[in-house]
């Protein structure tokens, strides 16, 4: 092992190319990481905030908002369950946005929640034609006290503060009263219009685990999920995150690929000096253990190349232009699935250091 690390400070140009690939690769993988990390976010970031134990639809809404309907007996169903303390309408309306200052169509996508139970990070139920605004909208140009038209009625709404972390299906959304919400719904949506006391769906506070008990009260006229599970089962989540997966686990096979080509040749190239070192009386697992930690080695400087550089490009990229999230527990995954590509990667020389015969080496090194 001393003799693989002298190598590495003696001769770094030899694995300038390994680390050079590897850093690339690295990058690539973080990058990806972060990516899906941001679509999930800002997908998602409206329920997660949401402050409750559970979130209530209607039973063939399939966990989408903009099918679900809850009436008023509904909601005093649900209300009756044992366990719930408190349930609070939800609705949205997804629409384009006028921003002052801005082409006629240059319109920034917003998502308009109606709400009675304040999200986390939401102060409280805003004034009629007002709602608190995304911070991601700020790339848009969306200021404190700016008024956006919304939708094809251009109803107005006065942004009177901003909140973080509560995009929706990629938009930036805005949170007002349910009376603000019903009205811009109703202006803009015709066909959506809701009447009076029906929302979209329901807000739950109680227990652990009312959301269990809400569907069997109910006799199945609703479809009821933990918040976790209401960020899991909203479409197109699932798909995201499965596809995004599939391409990390291609780069991380690319990874092992290089690792294990580069240090087949390695390996190929020192037979005589392994051989020597047999002769001396070294073990075939010494002599393994140095090709790891070369790897090791090589992998952990890449990594942190590429870490310092995607975390620049985190900082330079204007929020909300991309859906971008580099966190350091995506980097810290991103650096273990690369050592143990490495390390598998190096697998592949082992039964070539194990065949390596001291006598044969040595004769055909001289």
């Amino acid at each position: 092992m001393k003799i693989a690390l002298l190598e590495l400070r003696r001769r770094p140009g030899r694995f300038l190319m390994a680390a050079v690939i590897m850093t690339l690769i690295a990058i690539l993988l973080m990058f990806l990481g972060g990516l899906l990390d941001g679509l999930i976010k800002s997908s998602t970031g409206a329920i997660r905030a949401q402050d409750g134990q559970a979130l209530v639809y209607s039973q063939t809404s399939e966990a989408s908002l903009l099918r679900s309907r809850i009436e008023p007996a509904l909601r005093a169903a649900v209300e009756d369950v044992d366990g719930v303390e408190r349930a609070g309408g939800l609705g949205v309306v997804q629409l384009g946005a006028r921003v002052p200052g801005k082409g006629p169509r240059d319109l920034a996508g917003v998502a308009l929640f109606g709400f009675e139970i304040p999200p986390k990070g939401v102060p409280d139920v805003p004034p009629r034609g007002t709602a608190y605004a995304d911070e991601t909208l700020k790339s848009d140009g969306v200021e404190q006290d700016m008024t956006l038209l919304l939708g094809p009625a251009r109803s107005p709404i006065q942004i009177v503060g901003f909140v973080s972390d509560t995009s929706f299906s990629g938009q930036g959304s805005l949170w007002a009263s349910p009376e603000t919400w019903r009205q811009v719904l109703g202006a803009n949506r015709p066909d959506a219009r809701l009447a009076e006391n029906v929302f979209q769906a329901l807000v739950v506070q109680g227990d652990e685990d009312v959301a269990s008990r809400i569907d069997p009260a109910t006799d199945g006229r609703t479809d009821s999920y933990t918040i976790e599970g209401a960020v899991n089962a909203i479409p197109g989540v699932e798909s995201q995150r499965n596809t995004f997966n599939q391409i990390l686990g291609v780069t991380i096979a690319i990874a092992l690929v290089v690792i294990a080509l580069f240090f087949a040749l390695i390996t190929v190239e020192r037979t005589a000096l392994y051989g020597v070192l047999k002769a001396l009386g070294g073990r075939s697992r010494t002599i393994f253990a140095g090709l790891v930690t070369q790897a090791v080695v090589v992998t952990l400087i890449a990594a942190a190349i590429a870490g310092s550089a995607v975390l620049v490009l985190d900082a330079v990229i204007p929020a909300g232009s991309i859906p971008l999230d580099i966190s350091l527990g995506r980097i810290a995954i991103s650096v273990v699935l690369l050592l143990a590509a490495a390390v598998v990667g190096c697998g592949f020389s082992l039964r070539r250091v194990l065949r390596v015969d001291p006598a044969s080496a040595i004769g055909r090194g001289s």
